[in-house]
């Protein structure tokens, strides 16, 4: 086979998996954005939040990475609100249905057109009594009561404490995550008789 034919061949091969990509069309998985704390179940109808609540991130605090929340542990919540209804509102509780009990430490205010971060300094909002282990992952379907706005439901994500959320305190209750501990090699034994 003479030189040229080699490079047409060749090309042809590297090429296949290009064009084999474009066959997913603009709806394939790949093309569309993967943010794990956005709240994107809060559009309706085309436009972006519900009756005046906009909450554009929302993530429950899991254990590091390899670790898992224990069974009855606790967990934080961290929203960002953003009212934006002309009155002021107030989120006064939240309900996590079977996975768990959520404590409020008080009712959070939410200004008009202000950002209300729920986790800083501290965590207002905790994820208790967690019927199951929780290794990061998973979602979690909350139901906000606010005082105006009535209930706003959306699953929120349980993260793991790594990448960007690495600085964040540690759940309570986490279990570390496991050490591995070396083994010897089947060299080194076959080296010992």
């Amino acid at each position: 086979m003479t030189s040229r034919r080699w490079i047409v061949v060749a090309a042809a091969f590297l090429a296949a998996p290009v064009l084999a990509g474009c066959g997913a069309g603009f709806d394939a998985n790949t093309n569309k954005p993967y943010a794990p704390n956005e709240a994107g179940v809060l559009i309706e109808n085309g436009a972006y939040g519900t009756r005046g609540i906009q909450i554009p991130q929302a993530f429950i605090l899991g254990p590091d990475s390899g670790a898992q929340l224990a069974w009855r542990g606790s967990a934080p919540i961290y929203l960002n609100i953003l009212n934006t209804a002309g009155a002021p509102d107030t989120l006064e509780a939240v309900n996590a249905g079977g996975m768990g009990t959520v404590k409020v430490t008080a009712p959070i205010q939410l200004p008009s057109n202000q950002l209300v971060n729920t986790g800083k300094p501290a965590p207002q909002i905790m994820l208790e009594a967690i019927p199951k282990s929780l290794r990061g992952g998973e979602s979690v379907k909350l139901d906000l009561q606010f005082a105006n706005a009535g209930i706003v439901s959306l699953n929120v994500p349980v993260v793991t404490r790594s990448r960007e959320f690495k600085d964040y305190p540690p759940a309570p209750n986490a279990t570390p995550a496991a050490t591995p501990t070396p083994t010897p090699s089947a060299t080194a034994s076959e080296e010992a008789h």
